[in-house]
């Protein structure tokens, strides 16, 4: 036993998270079946109409805490101390010290190499449609020119505030927009640094509100001015915002007979053996924001993560593909490399997991929000460039079996998914798996039966492929000619038409 996990502590930490990933799983999966709330805004409904045809897009996490190498924020909350334990600063045993420390980091985040443009080239590159940047994190420092705070990159007391481009955010949103790609705010509700949230006279318990909102009306007033206040500022001053993406969904109007999932912060009634959290009413006036933040800007497409109601306007399963297509406009965000922000060191995925990942999402009818958090120093990983460079390589040839598409029955067969456009054309997407040496001649797809007429072709070669209707499906006749350079394909696209 030790030689595989070292120490029994190991174990135990080992048993911990898995007790954790099943909780998170569980409650994912009901989080998933939920009733969905239609949209009646005909703006957005176009809006999100275009934003499904996208089918993948660019989340990136980035603050003072990358130089620490920490996921973003959750050291600061007391209660994450199980999963996400303090290890950097001078005293990251004694709270008071290691936040202190923390949010001094401000004071040497200093990113000179940052280069919007390459990185919003890097994406169109790869095929990205959108950008979603978290413009604040639950740490409460924004990474634009909010007038609303003195904890921001802006700051006079930030070595990078005098740098032309010292407006991070502005200088992504116009970057990724130069290159067509829509720009979208992700913002905490949550801000663990305003005194209007965390109040300083009591110790923060979790990551709730450390008062009680209905005992201390003003005070939660101003929290609510405060947080509407920098959301109207970044629809304002930014330029074209096509999606505001909030986080942080346990800061919600609560009812008192459920409680928040630690998975998702979505309310859930505790029959499911979930962990409980305090529940506290943090009513923010989402239905007051989201009208003016539509006066602001028509058609926005309002993600009120893991908040029932009619201001999700598309679901987000985090860091998973859900097992079966989803009846409303959704997205999965996955992680690239070893985190949400920068590790350092870190292990990216490969292009050909992020292909069949970008396949199976997209068949059933999601997208993909892919993860990168930038270097201290403003930078990505050379692994970033390269996945991406991969997933380009292969979109170049492929995309429009991605784009524009919707899930059609039996969704995926073995190792083939399918996807289908409007005017009837279907797509069989095989994945290559690593390793594999040998692909039959001739492949059965079950679930889907072509009409008579239908041809078949393989995108990027010019062969053809005989295809046979059969009882139940359809056979597909694979030339051995070109079986060896298939091989060598992360996965090859089989048009119907």
């Amino acid at each position: 036993m030790n030689k595989i996990f070292g120490t029994t502590k190991d174990l135990f930490t080992w048993i911990f998270l898995m007790v954790l990933f099943c909780y998170g799983a569980m409650a994912q999966a009901v989080y998933e079946d939920e009733r969905y709330v239609p949209e009646t805004d005909p703006l957005v409904l176009e809006k999100l109409e275009e934003w499904q045809d996208f089918k993948f897009g660019l989340l990136m996490h980035w603050g003072p805490y990358s130089q620490w190498g920490v996921v973003a924020s959750w050291t600061l909350c007391p209660e994450e101390y199980s999963w996400c334990e303090r290890t950097k600063g001078s005293a990251p045993h004694d709270y008071s010290e290691y936040k202190e420390e923390y949010q001094n980091l401000k004071k040497t985040f200093n990113p000179l190499k940052f280069n919007p443009e390459k990185w919003a080239k890097a994406a169109k590159d790869a095929g990205m449609k959108y950008v979603v940047f978290t413009t604040k994190h639950h740490d409460g420092f924004s990474m634009f020119d909010s007038k609303y705070t003195d904890y921001k990159i802006t700051d006079a007391e930030s070595p990078f505030s005098s740098h032309p481009k010292a407006n991070i955010t502005k200088a992504i949103f116009d970057s990724f927009r130069k290159e067509g790609l829509w720009a979208g705010a992700y913002f905490s509700k949550p801000d663990w640094n305003a005194p209007s949230y965390w109040d300083p006279y009591y110790p923060p318990r979790d990551r709730n509100v450390n008062y009680e909102p209905e005992a201390h009306p003003e005070k939660w007033q101003e929290y609510v001015d405060f947080t509407h206040n920098q959301i109207l500022e970044l629809l304002t001053d930014y330029g074209k915002v096509d999606i505001l993406w909030l986080d942080g969904g346990w800061v919600a109007k609560t009812p008192k007979t459920q409680i928040t999932s630690w998975y998702d912060g979505q309310l859930k009634n505790n029959d499911n053996g979930y962990i409980k959290h305090r529940i506290i009413n943090q009513d923010i006036k989402m239905d007051e924001l989201v009208v003016k933040a539509r006066e602001k800007q028509p058609g926005l497409i309002v993600v009120d993560r893991a908040v029932h109601g009619k201001n999700q306007n598309y679901l987000t399963p985090e860091n998973r593909v859900p097992e079966k297509p989803l009846p409303y406009p959704w997205e999965s965000c996955i992680v690239a490399g070893d985190g949400w922000s920068y590790r350092f060191n870190s292990n990216y995925i490969s292009g050909r997991e992020a292909i069949h990942t970008l396949a199976d999402i997209v068949a059933k009818g999601g997208n993909l929000l892919l993860n990168i958090g930038p270097t201290p120093q403003g930078e990505w990983d050379e692994g970033a460039y390269k996945l991406l460079d991969q997933i380009g390589n292969w979109m170049g040839i492929n995309s429009e079996a991605i784009y524009g598409t919707r899930s059609i029955a039996p969704y995926k067969h073995d190792n083939i998914c399918i996807t289908s456009k409007k005017d009837g054309t279907v797509y069989l997407i095989y994945l290559v798996e690593e390793g594999q040496t040998n692909l039959p001649s001739s492949i059965d797809f079950m679930g889907f039966i072509p009409s008579k007429k239908a041809k078949a072709s393989l995108l990027g070669f010019n062969s053809k492929i005989k295809l046979t209707p059969k009882e139940g499906g359809l056979n597909l006749k694979i030339p051995e000619s070109i079986t060896e350079k298939l091989l060598e394909k992360e996965a090859f696209v089989i048009k119907i038409k």
